[in-house]
C-alpha cells in the first residue's frame, strides 16, 4: 500500500507508475476523491466530538433547572456524533480497499514494458559445449534414480514428482549449503508456517494480480503459501522494530504450492514448472534508506550461490509489466539449461521498499519517530529448477554428473553414479 500523503502530493508520479506497469492510472483519481471525502468526514465528525466534549463539561456544572433542557441536547447531539463516525468508518474502509489497489511506485531505473522487454545487466560464465549428445534433466533423473515424474503424476496430478535416491539427497545437499551460506552473512534460519491467513496473504500483495494461483482452502479460510516471502513478511505484522537491529534478516525454508495457473502447455515435460517445491528464501527488513543497497546485497548473495553450483547465468533487470504489484524493481538470474538452449529463471530479488511493510503495519522507531520500515526478498535456492541447472550442465556422456565442489562434503562424493 502505498503512502496517501504521497499520493495527495504527487498524484501524477503515481499515475505514471500505473501506466508503466500497464494497469488502470484511474484508481489514483478515485483514491483521491475518496480521501478527500473521508477528511471532510473526519473533521466534522472532530468537530461534533469536540461540541459534544463543551456540552458534557456544561451538564456537569448546569444547575438542576438548566440540566434537563443541556440532556436532550445532549442527546440529540450524541445521535450526530454516532451517524457522523458510521460515515467517517464507511469512508476510511472505502479509501483504503481503493488504495490497495494501486500497486508499488515503480523505480525511475525499473525497465519499461512487457515480459520480453527485460534489460540484461550481465553475463557470467560460458554456456559450455559438449563433445556429445546432451540429455534433458528428465532422462538424467531416470539414469540416476533421482526424479520420477510418471509416479508423480499417478498420485497427484500433473506437474508433480518425486525426488528419489540422488535427487532427494541433492536437495538436502542444496538446502544445507544454502543455510550454512545464509548463516555466514548474519540470516537467522527459519522453518514458517506454509498456512496463512487472509490478512498475511493480502498483506504482502498475493491476493490481487497473483491470486489466480494461490491455493485457498475455503473452508478453514487460511492460504497455502507460493512463497515463504509470506510468513517471512508477516512475521513481524504489527509490530515496532528497534531502528538500531535493521537490517534484521531472515533465511526461510519451506515447501511452496502454486496453481500455475495461466500457464497450460508451458514446461509441462519435467520439474521446471511445478506445484509444490521447495525454496530457501532471503527475507530483510531494513531502513528504507538503505533499501537499495541492501537490494544489490540479496542479488550478490544469489550471485555467490549460482557461482558455487559452477552454472553459467545472466542478471536481468525485470520490465515493469512483470513485477508484480509489491516489487518497485526487480533482478532475475537466469541460469543456463543446455537442452533447452536458453537462459531461465532460477532465483529473482526485490525490493518492496515500505510497500508490504504498511500494508501489515510494520515500523521502525528512532530518535524522529515511528516510520514504516522497507522489505526486500530474495531466493537464495529453488531447489527443483536449481536441479535442473545441476544435472544438465555437470552431465557426463555416460549420463552420470560431477557434483559441484561446494556440494562435495554435504554429500560425500565427487559424482552420481548411474543406478
Amino acid at each position: 500500500m502505498i503512502d496517501i500523503k504521497f499520493l495527495r502530493e504527487n498524484p501524477d508520479v503515481v499515475r505514471a507508475s500505473q501506466k508503466g506497469r500497464g494497469e488502470d492510472a484511474a484508481i489514483v483519481d478515485l483514491v483521491l476523491k475518496s480521501d478527500e471525502a473521508r477528511r471532510l468526514a473526519l473533521n466534522e465528525f472532530e468537530v461534533l466530538r469536540a461540541e459534544q466534549n463543551s456540552l458534557s463539561k456544561l451538564v456537569a456544572a448546569a444547575s438542576n433547572q438548566e440540566r434537563n433542557g443541556l440532556l436532550e441536547n445532549s442527546k440529540t447531539l450524541a445521535s450526530k456524533v454516532k451517524e457522523a463516525d458510521i460515515k467517517r468508518g464507511e469512508l476510511e474502509e472505502l479509501t483504503k480497499s481503493q488504495a490497495m489497489q494501486l500497486s508499488n511506485i515503480l523505480d525511475p531505473a525499473a525497465p519499461i514494458g512487457k515480459e520480453e522487454d527485460f534489460v540484461v545487466i550481465e553475463h557470467v560464465g560460458t554456456p559450455r559445449t559438449f563433445d556429445f549428445e546432451a540429455k534433458d534433466h528428465i532422462e538424467l533423473g531416470k539414469l540416476l534414480g533421482a526424479i520420477d515424474t510418471e509416479r508423480g503424476t499417478k498420485v497427484a496430478g500433473s506437474r508433480s514428482y518425486y525426488l528419489t535416491g540422488a535427487g532427494a539427497m541433492l536437495e538436502f545437499a542444496l538446502v544445507n549449503y544454502a543455510i550454512a551460506s545464509a548463516l555466514k552473512v548474519g540470516f537467522t534460519p527459519v522453518i514458517p508456517p506454509v498456512l496463512v491467513n487472509p490478512a498475511a496473504m493480502e498483506g504482502t500483495g498475493f491476493l490481487g494480480q497473483a491470486a489466480e494461483n494461490v491455493y485457498h482452502l475455503e473452508k478453514d479460510d487460511v492460504y497455502l503459501v507460493g512463497t515463504s516471502e509470506v510468513p517471512l513478511a508477516a512475521f513481524h505484522m504489527d509490530e515496532v522494530l528497534p531502528v538500531e537491529k535493521l537490517p534484521i534478516r531472515y533465511a526461510g525454508y519451506s515447501s511452496c504450492f502454486r496453481r500455475e495457473a495461466g500457464t497450460y502447455g508451458k514446461d509441462t515435460r519435467g520439474i521446471i514448472r511445478v506445484h509444490q517445491f521447495d525454496k530457501v528464501e532471503m527475507f530483510s527488513f531494513c531502513h528504507p534508506d538503505q533499501a537499495k543497497e541492501e537490494h544489490k546485497r540479496l542479488l550478490q548473495w544469489e550471485k555467490d550461490f549460482l557461482n558455487a553450483m559452477e552454472i553459467p547465468y545472466r542478471v536481468i533487470d525485470v520490465a515493469s509489466g512483470e513485477l508484480g504489484s509489491s516489487a518497485n524493481r526487480k533482478f532475475d538470474i537466469e541460469a543456463w539449461m543446455p537442452t533447452q538452449n536458453a537462459y531461465r529463471e532460477v532465483t529473482s530479488t526485490s525490493n518492496c521498499t515500505d510497500f508490504q511493510a504498511r500494508r501489515l503495519n510494520i515500523r521502525y522507531k528512532d530518535a524522529e519517530g515511528t516510520k514504516t520500515v522497507a522489505t526486500l526478498n530474495g531466493t537464495l535456492v529453488a531447489i527443483p529448477r536449481m536441479i535442473v541447472a545441476i544435472l544438465e550442465n555437470h552431465q557426463n556422456a555416460d549420463g552420470s554428473v560431477n557434483i559441484p565442489k561446494a556440494l562435495q562434503s554435504f554429500l560425500g562424493k565427487d559424482r552420481f553414479e548411474l543406478v
